[in-house]
């Protein structure tokens, strides 16, 4: 910290966005020590929640002058402790810049604070018979500030794209707080800047700035859909038939994989009538002109067949196809009645591979003695295996981070990528050096001085050598 005591800098802070405004009590720290990645916790010097842009950049233009580490948050779920406070700091807490400002449908467009939550776009704008694409299984609850920061997918980015493909542009306070905007806007589509700063942005986990409000795009609902499960005996066979649909040239604008012990946790949760003695069940939606939707079925239930599909199940109506998703998109929450603890990892891998991937992952389980559960986007090959331990055995802490660093070791070595939509955070910067070469490394770390010359937007994230949490995370033992 700075010559300037905290007691001090609490003051200041109530000068400029109120009392109410700022957190600084250990107990309502507390909700702040970290993200959904809970294996590294600490409390922050204090929460700043700002309910308007000029707010914002009062605060971070303090934290500048101060030289204070701040730390940019939406809701939390983050799962990679990107909004971690490593260190003393002040986290700025979007959650009350929470308001839809305008829904264009005639430019297809909305313009929204960066603390709206991602479901709540869609809501309003299916008034206009259009609705936001990317859909994180947390959208109940994320903002898109953090979509943006982490640049999220969701099950329905198979076939519409990710984060970066739906936001136009957004204004951020930049670390000097200075504001600007990047992207297009609503008077002038095309982008401001003559290099994609926009793209570069979104996905940098909050280093570069902090977003305040975004212009997202928004699509038409479409005409239709075909919803169904494919129950299998193996996984192998349900990870193939992923493969081969895709390899048919039909593009779903879903395909998720559960195996059998996330489904009996999510049978035992929501009682949809998931057949838990399967080994894998695979969701399969088609969207799109009713025209053409039944020949696209039948298309995908011959393949599933082809690959010993036990029995095809399609949703009946609409409220059946909500209820599948409900299910699935609640399937972490399932995860309480499995253990009082998981790891969340978040590997890509070709889809071609997929196989291959489940059975290595089987190997790692059975080698650590740990439970391994799977619930991911196979149509993408962005894997969630949730590795289950007792945070309170020590041993159990170690064998899940072992096994949780093996598997995305195994996803760089298949030709992937070690985070698709859960940011690096400070939960994978020991794998940043297997995955890049140090050239690579040095010009992401220009880009973000470029953006934040003293490095006090969201530190020690990311990238190798930042200082750790080692003073009150679990000793890590990660082999070299």
């Amino acid at each position: 910290m700075p010559a300037t005591s905290p007691v001090e800098v609490i003051v200041r802070l109530e000068a400029l966005v109120g009392a109410a405004g700022v957190l600084s009590k250990p107990q309502q720290l507390l909700v702040y020590e970290c993200d959904a990645y809970t294996l590294e916790k600490h409390l922050p010097t204090a929460v700043v929640l700002p309910r308007t842009t000029d707010e914002v950049a009062a605060v971070v233009s303090l934290c500048n002058e101060l030289k204070i580490p701040f730390i940019p948050r939406g809701a939390g779920t983050s799962l990679s402790g990107s909004v971690l406070s490593v260190g003393p700091g002040i986290v700025i807490a979007l959650t009350r810049m929470n308001q839809i400002e305008e829904v264009n449908p005639d430019d297809q467009t909305a313009r929204v604070q960066a603390g709206c939550v991602n479901a709540w776009i869609t809501r309003e704008s299916e008034k206009h018979g259009l609705y936001y694409a990317p859909d994180p299984s947390s959208q109940t609850a994320c903002t898109i500030g953090g979509n943006i920061a982490t640049n999220s997918g969701g099950p329905h980015t198979l076939k519409y794209g990710v984060t970066t493909n739906h936001v136009l542009g957004f204004e951020m306070v930049l670390p000097s707080g200075e504001v600007r905007w990047f992207g297009a806007t609503e008077e002038k589509p095309e982008p401001l800047d003559d290099i994609d700063l926009r793209g570069a942005i979104i996905g940098c986990e909050g280093m570069f700035g902090i977003v305040t409000r975004a212009i997202v795009r928004l699509m038409p609902v479409p005409e239709g859909y075909r919803t169904m499960l494919g129950i299998f005996e193996t996984v192998q066979d349900a990870s193939q038939t992923v493969s081969d649909i895709i390899k048919s040239g039909l593009l779903p604008g879903a395909m998720e994989m559960m195996d059998q012990l996330i489904t009996r946790a999510i049978e035992d949760a929501y009682h949809f009538g998931f057949p838990t003695d399967a080994g894998a069940v695979l969701i399969v939606e088609l969207d799109g002109q009713e025209v053409d939707l039944e020949r696209q079925l039948r298309q995908v239930e011959d393949i599933c067949n082809q690959n010993n599909a036990r029995k095809i199940q399609i949703a009946k109506d609409a409220d059946e196809r909500v209820a599948i998703w409900k299910c699935r998109k609640r399937a972490f929450g399932a995860i309480g009645r499995l253990s009082p603890n998981y790891l969340t990892e978040d590997g890509v891998i070709p889809r071609s591979r997929l196989p291959e991937m489940m059975n290595f992952i089987l190997e790692t389980s059975e080698k650590h003695r740990l439970r391994i559960a799977n619930v991911f986007h196979a149509g993408d090959g962005n894997l969630h295996p949730l590795v289950l331990f007792d945070e309170r055995n020590p041993d159990e802490v170690q064998r899940a981070l072992h096994a949780g660093h093996e598997i995305l070791q195994k996803c760089i070595q298949m030709g992937g990528s070690v985070s698709g939509e859960h940011g690096i955070g400070v939960q994978k910067m020991d794998l940043m050096t297997e995955q890049f070469s140090e050239s690579d490394l040095e010009a992401m770390n220009r880009l973000r001085r470029a953006f934040d010359p003293k490095q006090l937007c969201n530190p020690h994230k990311m990238f190798p050598g930042s200082k750790r949490c080692s003073d009150f995370a679990p000793k890590r033992q990660i082999p070299a």
